[in-house]
């Protein structure tokens, strides 16, 4: 769904007016745009051609949101998808991020707020193709960060991450060895202050544990410090 360099952003909700609201302020900011009304509706689209990004309910007819992310997550680990959700959701925000979403944005959401989080994700993603500077590689233990492209390997190879896990991870080996405190990891991995909770944290921590396991089996590096956060462990 993009076409000269113009980044399409699908907008799945099945009320009407927040369709409409969305498309049309992603439309005034330069990005194309597609609307769906349910899950069913936006598969059978995604199916034929991706966007580039999805901004997705959770509640919604025929097939919700957590379906729908579970089965693009199943085609595509890396882009972007943005929840919208209810404050009583708790329990479906936090599923939601476990199978793959990046974000959430809670009901009622500030519009402005929404588009500039779609246009940190598309900045981070569209440096992808970029030369890297050395300044840029962070290296630890077998681990390898690409600062500027969002790139990550464990062992050489590659870690399909979202921006939320890369950043995350970048924030626990800043210090290697010193416990981080969820409430450093929230302020460090959500730079614009969009509100999260412990268990969010805890969710991503999870997902990116598994994901390293996926590749080694042995990986034990991240560890629990119980009652305070998370430090990323330093070889002895």
């Amino acid at each position: 769904m993009k076409n000269a360099n113009v980044w399409t952003v699908a907008v799945v909700d099945d009320e009407k007016n927040i369709r409409e609201t969305v498309s049309y302020a992603l439309k005034k900011e330069g990005f194309r745009t597609a609307a769906f009304g349910n899950g069913q509706e936006a598969w059978e689209a995604f199916s034929r051609d991706l966007p580039d990004c999805v901004i997705l309910d959770i509640l919604m007819p025929l097939m919700d949101g957590l379906e729908l992310c579970r089965k693009i997550r199943g085609i595509n680990e890396a882009m972007p998808i943005i929840f919208l959700t209810s404050k009583d959701e708790e329990f479906d925000r936090i599923l939601g991020l476990q199978i793959g979403a990046d974000d959430y944005m809670c009901k009622p959401f500030s519009m402005r707020e929404l588009v500039m989080r779609v246009k940190v994700l598309f900045r981070r993603m569209s440096l992808a193709g970029t030369a890297v500077e050395p300044s840029q590689l962070v290296t630890l233990n077998g681990l390898e960060l690409d600062l500027q492209r969002y790139i990550a390997k464990w062992k050489k190879e590659k870690l399909d991450l979202t921006i939320t896990e890369f950043m995350l991870l970048q924030s626990l080996i800043r210090q290697p060895g010193f416990v981080k405190t969820r409430e450093k990891l929230m302020e460090e991995a959500y730079p614009d202050h969009t509100f999260v909770s412990d268990r969010t944290i805890d969710s991503h921590i999870k997902r990116l544990r598994k994901k390293f396991t996926a590749l080694d089996p042995d990986f034990d590096d991240i560890e629990t410090v119980y009652g305070v956060g998370y430090r990323y462990k330093v070889s002895e």
